[in-house]
């Protein structure tokens, strides 16, 4: 089958590689119809997490047909149209039965012991990373093989399109998740660093949960104005605002009560501090932002993509502020069913996010373009069964 590979100096190129095989009674093999691209992939290629290996394939937020299931599977069948969460969870360890899927014991290969130096014990894996963090191939592929099928792939709704159920399998949960983290509760004034998908998402949770404001924060003019259009929220350019002094002003002075992280601005710093992970220190501005702007006893939730340590952390405000840090990578198999029932609703609308549509031979292209946002975009979402009609 073609995929589209890490080819080596951040370079990535769609190659042939083998078709994947149900490995275990509990696997479905997924014939992928979309598959976008996130953050999270551009921490990897830039080096700022796990090594990436030759011919690793990328890409985990996707959805597509079951093609093949194991004779465990027991809520899918050949046929069925699926949104997979991008987080590997077992279901049945003490992590999962507690709603932290993300944490799972099981979800990851047995090379993810690489990761206990730096975070202390191995956690759920993800699609699309290296062996250390999950050992998974992508879904940037005709093809993808789904461990615990019963667990994390949940059937799509007849009425729910594929561009707007792809972003149930990883933007939505982690957005719903911010919100989530901050305990974001009726009357509440919300920050959301990032006006990408997360941080479009993030706002929309944020509103649902009954927030009285919500503002978000960038130096993307395009992404600003998209979310005012499509989520309703107030926005503040980073570099030609005071952010902080202009959210007091906006919160009767005090600072919002939940500020969430949700630019995706991780591990770009040269030192390395771990070798056997690879992680790197790393100054994530937003995060400082947040804890400064962030009113006393309220909470800030971080959702980017980091991997290792931060410097200039400020701690000190956090200690006399009485903040509350919360964290997590997205538990997207507390939040799929509802947000598919919402989008069959025609409450949460996510096609918008997919502002560029190529087929998987123009991958390169995509990551290019998202990486560099270029022509607007926030999102570029692949189609593997399409062919390019030119090359």
């Amino acid at each position: 089958m073609r995929a589209l590979c890490w080819a080596g100096a951040e370079g990535l190129a769609v190659r042939r590689v083998p078709d994947p095989e149900l490995r275990n009674a509990h696997d479905v093999i997924v014939r992928v119809r979309r598959s976008a691209t996130c953050g999270a992939d551009l921490a990897l290629l830039a080096g700022a997490g796990p090594r990436l290996g030759v011919g690793d394939v990328l890409g985990h937020e996707f959805l597509g047909e079951v093609v093949e299931a194991g004779p465990e599977v027991r809520r899918h069948r050949v046929g069925d149209r699926v949104v997979v969460c991008s987080t590997v969870s077992c279901g049945g360890c003490w992590y999962c039965r507690r709603g932290l899927y993300s944490c799972c014991d099981n979800g990851s290969s047995t090379e993810a012991v690489v990761a206990e130096p730096p975070w202390g014990a191995p956690t759920g894996g993800c699609y699309g990373h290296p062996r250390s963090t999950g050992g998974f191939a992508g879904s940037h592929a005709e093809y993808v093989r789904v461990p615990y099928a019963d667990v994390g792939a949940f059937a799509v709704p007849d009425g729910v399109d594929d561009d707007r159920a792809v972003f149930a399998s990883d933007a939505a949960p982690t957005g719903w998740l911010g919100a989530d983290l901050g305990g974001v509760g009726p009357g509440d004034v919300v920050a959301v660093w990032g006006a990408g998908a997360v941080g479009q998402l993030t706002a929309l949770a944020a509103f649902m949960r009954g927030a009285e404001r919500v503002v978000v924060v960038d130096r993307y003019d395009d992404r600003l104005r998209m979310a005012e259009r499509t989520v309703g929220a107030e926005t503040l350019h980073l570099g030609r605002t005071d952010v902080a002094a202009e959210l007091r002003e906006r919160s009767g002075g005090r600072g919002p009560d939940v500020c969430v992280e949700a630019a995706g601005e991780s591990g770009t710093g040269t030192r390395p501090l771990t070798g056997r992970l690879g992680a790197r220190s790393a100054d994530t501005l937003a995060v400082r932002e947040a804890v400064h702007a962030c009113r006393k006893g309220g909470t800030v939730a971080v959702l980017g993509a980091a991997t290792g340590f931060v410097d200039a952390f400020p701690l000190g405000a956090v200690l006399h502020k009485g903040l509350t840090v919360r964290s997590a990578r997205q538990h997207g198999q507390r939040y799929i069913p509802r947000l598919l029932e919402l989008m069959a609703r025609d409450e949460v609308r996510t096609e918008h996010l997919a502002t560029h549509r190529l087929p998987l031979e123009q991958g390169p292209v995509g990551y290019d373009l998202f990486r560099t946002r270029s022509d607007g975009c926030v999102r570029v979402v692949f189609t593997p069964q399409e062919r390019a009609r030119c090359r």
